[in-house]
């Protein structure tokens, strides 16, 4: 698994978003993912699944400390007292004594963002989380958040249909990561013509490509969802081949600006 070394900690490039799983069928997907050889697994309080994510990592055998963990907080809990009890309890529910990334999952006007990132610090000065970042930030509120933390990452929509250049270039500038979401287009992306015709010359699937395009980007990760062992494998199988430049254009002048999320009022600032 292809990793980055970023603020002293490695993090797989690739990694398995959980949106979605509940119950035992989240428990044996994260077991499961991990056994095939993912080392990033990414949860969140709104996703009502922590538990079960904790209980997939412990089946699993593998060590806590070679799996990359990510937790979101939900904008609700954006206030200092609930940033940290809220945090104890997703540490609780996932049965770590820390967790390797904790995000803002959304913007919240309502709560200064000094107020929440203040309270995240604190939680990672004692210990309860190794690194700070955010989600859905548009470019002005990302800058913001890096002028009052070191930032791991802004985890955003990211596909060949939705162009990421403001916050990717925001990211080699101020030294943070860009982790996709949604990267294959909530499915879109297999019956693309573009992609199909790059895959067959390569021996792979549109929604493999797709996810090599992202990755082979600097400053990129990606976290496809994926339930079934089929799709567990062929997202993990993009480490053996290589886009050309001619084939990474290609990909990305499929951009059409198509958010596929509840954008929750959020000025994507286009």
């Amino acid at each position: 698994m292809q990793t980055i070394l970023h603020h002293g900690s490695d993090v797989a490039v690739l990694g398995l978003g959980t949106w979605q799983m509940r119950g035992d069928a989240c428990t044996a997907g994260v077991e499961r993912a991990l056994a095939l050889g993912y080392r990033h697994i990414d949860t969140a309080q709104g996703y009502l699944n922590e538990a079960e994510v904790g209980e997939g990592m412990r089946r699993s055998g593998v060590p806590r400390d070679d799996v990359f963990l990510t937790t979101k907080l939900r904008p609700r809990n954006f206030r200092k007292r609930d940033v940290i009890d809220s945090t104890h309890e997703s540490l609780t529910a996932l049965g770590v004594e820390t967790v390797d990334l904790l995000l803002m999952h959304w913007p919240n006007p309502e709560v200064p963002l000094e107020e929440t990132l203040g309270a995240m610090r604190d939680l990672r000065d004692r210990g309860a989380i190794r690194h700070i970042g955010v989600s859905n930030f548009p470019p002005s509120l990302a800058e913001r958040a890096c002028e009052l933390t070191e930032m791991f990452t802004n985890q955003v929509e990211y596909h060949p249909y939705l162009s990421q250049g403001a916050l990717l270039r925001q990211a080699e500038r101020l030294d943070y990561l860009v982790t996709a979401y949604s990267p294959l287009a909530q499915g879109r992306a297999g019956d693309d013509v573009v992609l199909q015709e790059i895959g067959a010359a390569h021996h792979k699937t549109p929604g493999q490509v797709a996810l090599r395009w992202l990755i082979q980007q600097a400053h990129v990760l990606a976290i496809p969802k994926a339930a079934s062992a089929d799709n567990q494998r062929a997202n993990i199988e993009i480490f053996d081949f290589e886009l050309s430049e001619e084939e990474m254009a290609a990909v990305a002048g499929l951009d059409r600006d198509e958010r596929l999320t509840d954008d929750m009022n959020v000025d994507w600032e286009r």
